[in-house]
């Protein structure tokens, strides 16, 4: 019985010499970043020069991520703040209060004028380009779903606003995976909304049955799936893409594209 009682107590100052260590290494990392004031103003103002130099390479999933990092910094403004507060360096926190005050009027300009920019410089990427007449290029569906299909097949629809689609796919038998949209431009072969497409059009399937069934983005949600983007072009200036069907197994196989079809279509209008 003395023995295990030493032994309870020896498992119980244990524990609490880890507690004390843990508490003084997160003390040390709290007065690391917040102790000197200007570190948190440092570091927001590089993640906001790097969200304004990443919304110049107009590439969406770069901006993304830069506006994550941004919104990280301003919470690390709040932090230092309420830090200052409580250790009652009132100069301090007021100067930081100030910044973050100064910061959220500027981000609310800084928007209204992302904003006027989109509408005010229209994309221009199909100006020049031509639709081929020597191919077959259909016209995406309405919000009409195909009666008369046989053979596994997969269509684009409309959505709400040009450059906005959605797609279904048709097929028997098949193993359970994912299958997602690749897009590219027919007469220069140029990869269309890249940072995006995969992500918005991934849609699982499985069918161990000879009948065909549908499969649609968010089938239980939207009578015709979740819309996709396509982000190249304007409003009013249809080009044409080669829109390919492509299969991730579940069981490790290869990736194999199963069908790709000619649409005529029209970017989206920021």
């Amino acid at each position: 019985m003395i023995f295990r009682r030493r032994e309870g107590s020896n498992n119980s100052c244990g524990y609490c010499k880890r507690t004390k260590i843990e508490l003084t290494t997160l003390t040390k990392i709290l007065t690391y970043c917040f102790d000197k004031w200007w570190r948190p103003v440092l570091v927001f103002g590089l993640t906001a020069l790097i969200m304004v130099l990443c919304e110049l390479t107009n590439k969406p999933k770069l901006q993304d991520y830069s506006f994550l990092l941004f919104v990280l910094g301003f919470l690390g403004l709040i932090s230092s703040t309420i830090y200052q507060l409580v250790k009652k360096r009132w100069r301090f926190a007021i100067f930081t209060a100030t910044i973050i005050g100064i910061s959220i009027v500027a981000f609310f300009f800084y928007s209204i004028a992302l904003f006027w920019k989109d509408q005010s410089m229209p994309d221009t990427y199909a100006d020049n380009l031509k639709i081929p007449t020597n191919i077959k290029i259909t016209e995406p569906l309405q919000q009409t779903l195909p009666t008369t299909i046989t053979d596994p097949d997969f269509y684009i629809f409309n959505s709400m606003q040009p450059g906005l689609y959605q797609y279904a796919f048709w097929t028997k038998r098949i193993d359970k995976g994912q299958i997602y949209l690749k897009a590219f431009e027919v007469t220069q072969n140029d990869p269309l909304s890249v940072d995006r497409l995969k992500e918005s059009s991934t849609i699982s399937v499985y069918n161990s049955t000879d009948s065909l069934v549908m499969f649609q983005i968010d089938k239980e949600n939207s009578g015709y799936g979740a819309p996709f983007t396509i982000y190249e072009g304007d409003w009013g200036k249809p080009y044409a893409a080669r829109f390919e069907l492509w299969f991730i197994p579940d069981n490790g196989g290869q990736e194999r594209k199963l069908k790709e079809k000619n649409y005529k279509i029209e970017g989206w209008q920021r």
